[in-house]
């Protein structure tokens, strides 16, 4: 059974009722990021919690310089933080709004 996630109608109105030209290009930028799957399959780790990128590379059976590669974007992109600890760099999501729109963009395909 799949949960219903319930959406403030009224700030949807107007965020997409107040855009701006720049704002509709950063957008389109923003989601170009979910558009290749390996960096959905990063988030999807992500989920479990904090990782180094050895742990990811593991989950995900490929090599340092792929997943590094992916990770960069996705930092830049601001859908995942990443702090020093030693000489390890541990990745986590950035907040819970990436798991909402890896949500809602599942929900729609299964509909």
């Amino acid at each position: 059974m799949t949960e219903t996630v319930v959406y403030d109608e009224e700030k949807i109105d107007h965020l997409i009722q107040n855009v701006s030209e720049d704002e509709l290009c950063n957008l389109a930028e923003f989601f170009k990021v979910f558009g290749d799957s390996t960096r959905i399959k990063i988030l999807y780790d992500l989920f479990q919690g904090e990782k180094n990128v050895t742990e990811i590379c593991e989950d995900l059976e490929m090599n340092q310089s792929a997943v590094s590669h992916q990770l960069k974007i996705l930092r830049t992109s601001k859908l995942i933080t990443v702090r020093r600890e030693g000489k390890a760099m541990i990745y986590s999501l950035a907040d819970d709004h990436v798991k909402t729109i890896i949500a809602m963009g599942k929900e729609h395909i299964e509909e």
